[in-house]
Formats: structure tokens, C-alpha cells, sequence
């Protein structure tokens, strides 16, 4: 098992997950940024892996968390980190599928997401990292269209939805993808573009 801080938590892992990347503190602070002015509601985490970002971004409100991952190491892991942080009282950790993980009428203030975002022809490249936790698929969006989804599903009147990607070719592909859809559906409305990847975020 290692450890690391993160957004001033102690946040354990292993081999079986993906090792949090510092820079994603900035998806925890603008999460935290967001709800201080959001409406009532939890805060969901997508593709939540080891639960930090997630956390991060709750660490300083009263508001509870569901995370969802498929990876039942994840599941291990956040719920621990959660636990040791203090903030185990406050979570939901759903191993599922995206598709499966909600019910319909759920919403939240906030949707975080941190999906895969390589190309599976790419993986190869990243041998430390768990091909579950970084494989996109095809284009390396399959998963983040998917998160995309969920925030057009299950974000609350006014909420706003943080996804993490990994340049600026990948934002533009998605947001003009988003600006196709019919209107009332999310579309991105603000880019932050950082050393090791991209922020966006989107709202109605």
C-alpha cells in the first residue's frame, strides 16, 4: 500500500488502481468552488478510482458523496480513505457500471468525473497504470461521453458538472458532440487546460 496527500487528505492506494495525480486537485477545488454557491443535493463522482477527487471536493461542506467505479479495488480503497479522513459517514460507493449505478429520478448539485481518456491502442505506453483505469476506448471518449450523459441525466436545476480529460483536441471533440444535442442538454461552458490535462465544465 502507498500513500500521498491530497487536497490536505491522506489518501492510500496500490498497484490495482490508478495512482492520484496531483494536479486534479484543481477538479477538487473547483468542485469545492461550485458547491459554495450550488443548491441543495450530494455530489456525484464518476469513474471515482481511489475516491480523492471526490472527496477533495466535500472535504470542507456538509454535503454527501456517491461515488461510483466498477473497480472493486476502488470500492476498497475509498471507502477507506474515506473512513480515515473522517468523512466516512457521508459517502455512497456503488460498484457498477455507469449505466447501472443510478436510479432515474437521483440528482445532484455537482457531478465530478475523471474517466479514462486513452486510446486503447495507447495503453501500452502507460505499463504502471491498470489498463481498466485508462483504457477510452477507440477515440479515449467512450467513457467521458458516457459521464456526459449522466450529467444531462442527473444534474439539478443549476448544478454543474466538472470532467476531466486529457488535451484540448479531446474538450473540442466533445463539445462540439455536446452542442449537437437539442437544447436544455449540457454543453461545456468553461475549458481550464493544465500541464497534464484539461477541465471542463459543463452546464444548461
Amino acid at each position: 500500500m502507498r500513500h500521498l496527500t491530497f487536497c490536505g487528505l491522506a489518501i492510500s492506494f496500490d498497484e490495482r488502481v490508478l495512482e492520484p495525480r496531483p494536479w486534479t486537485e484543481a477538479q477538487s477545488a473547483w468542485a469545492a468552488e461550485l458547491l459554495s454557491e450550488a443548491g441543495p443535493g450530494p455530489v456525484l463522482e464518476l469513474c471515482a478510482g481511489v475516491g480523492h477527487i471526490g472527496l477533495g471536493a466535500i472535504r470542507s461542506t456538509d454535503r454527501h458523496l456517491v461515488m461510483v467505479d466498477v473497480n472493486p479495488a476502488a470500492e476498497e480503497f475509498a471507502l477507506h480513505n474515506a473512513a480515515a479522513n473522517g468523512l466516512g459517514e457521508r459517502i455512497d460507493f456503488r460498484l457498477a457500471r455507469l449505466d447501472q449505478a443510478l436510479a432515474d429520478g437521483e440528482r445532484f448539485a455537482v457531478v465530478v468525473a475523471d474517466p479514462p481518456w486513452v486510446r486503447s491502442a495507447d495503453t501500452s505506453r502507460f505499463p504502471e497504470d491498470p489498463v481498466l483505469a485508462i483504457d477510452g476506448g477507440d477515440d479515449g471518449l467512450d467513457l467521458a461521453r458516457a459521464c456526459v450523459g449522466l450529467m444531462d441525466r442527473h444534474l439539478a436545476d443549476g448544478g454543474s458538472g466538472l470532467l476531466q480529460l486529457g488535451n484540448t483536441t479531446q474538450a473540442e471533440t466533445i463539445a462540439a458532440e455536446a452542442a449537437r444535442h437539442p437544447e436544455g442538454s449540457v454543453k461545456i461552458v468553461e475549458t481550464r487546460a493544465f500541464d497534464r490535462g484539461v477541465l471542463v465544465r459543463l452546464a444548461r
